[in-house]
């Protein structure tokens, strides 16, 4: 199978603890995703993410409605969390959450490892169509984060990324 990442990484101008704490809440998590996705939250385990909390929703991927469910495997707070698909689209999805602190602002990195499902299928319709979708949601997310935490101090939010 053929392993696929996407890294973006975004300046945030707050501190550690208020970017961590905004991460941790799966009620924050439809504000960031756009809405042709139809993102929402059928259940979470936990009203703060944590280690083994599992979040249920649905999105709906080219009219089709999409159960997916995740699962926090790494919970190392304010620094980092991962989650992982347990159920949904892709063969495999591995998402690392990383804050880091600088002056006046966090350097928040997201890693996601996938696979897709279908062999040579899969891979075309990531060529095709996915991979560029998870550009835009994740500039869309960017966007997003940059109006929840405004710049306001030296070196305000940048955001820069790539697939794989």
């Amino acid at each position: 199978m053929k392993r696929y990442e996407l890294r973006r990484e975004q300046l945030v101008p707050a501190s550690l603890d208020v970017v961590f704490h905004y991460f941790e809440d799966p009620g924050n998590l439809a504000g960031i995703t756009p809405a042709w996705l139809r993102f929402e939250i059928v259940r979470s385990t936990d009203e703060r993410v944590r280690e083994g909390t599992e979040i249920e929703y649905h999105i709906r991927w080219l009219g089709v409605r999409l159960p997916w469910v995740s699962r926090v495997t790494r919970w190392d707070p304010p620094r980092s969390f991962v989650d992982e698909q347990v159920r949904g689209p892709y063969r495999r999805w591995h998402h690392t959450h990383s804050f880091e602190p600088r002056e006046d602002a966090v350097a928040m990195t997201d890693v996601i490892e996938y696979e897709m499902p279908a062999g040579p299928l899969g891979r075309l319709v990531h060529a095709i169509v996915v991979r560029r979708q998870l550009e835009a949601i994740f500039d869309y997310r960017a966007s997003r984060v940059a109006e929840r935490f405004p710049a306001g101090s030296p070196g305000g939010p940048s955001s820069r990324g790539s697939v794989k």
